[in-house]
């Protein structure tokens, strides 16, 4: 059974690769993006159902990629997870204060950590979508 497919953004290739393989063991799909105008290039190709997203990158810092996709109809619903050094308390408040940002990890995280963040900002997205009406 295929789950979810996973876009991850980092400017650094070794955190890409390791993030990679600890959600392919766990039968995720991944696609990567090298920065945040990759990240929104793949996000319009790819469709992914959700990001996990550095902040700091050399050309589209982490909360304007969010802020970016959080205003736009088509891509307002993509859970992101922030996955970045910047783990300070103030981070964290500012990536959910703002809207930018579903679940917040801190690197080094371990392949748990990033697995248990991932499945559970999905399952908690499949819990608070909006169901259908039934028919009657």
């Amino acid at each position: 059974m295929d789950k979810s497919k996973i876009l991850i953004v980092d400017d650094e290739p070794d955190i890409i690769y390791l993030v990679r393989r600890f959600l392919e063991r766990e039968g995720y799909s991944v696609v990567e993006a090298y920065g945040g105008r990759d990240a929104l290039l793949k996000i319009e190709e790819e469709q992914p159902d959700l990001i996990l997203l550095d902040v700091m990158m050399p050309d589209i810092n982490g909360w304007d990629v969010s802020r970016a996709l959080k205003t736009e109809d088509k891509t307002q619903n993509i859970p992101i997870v922030m996955l970045t050094v910047r783990a300070s308390h103030d981070s964290q408040q500012k990536s959910f204060e703002y809207g930018y940002a579903d679940a917040h990890l801190g690197k080094p995280a371990s392949g748990k950590e990033i697995v248990n963040a991932v499945d559970s900002t999905l399952k908690n997205l499949g819990e608070n979508a909006p169901t259908a009406p039934v028919a009657t």
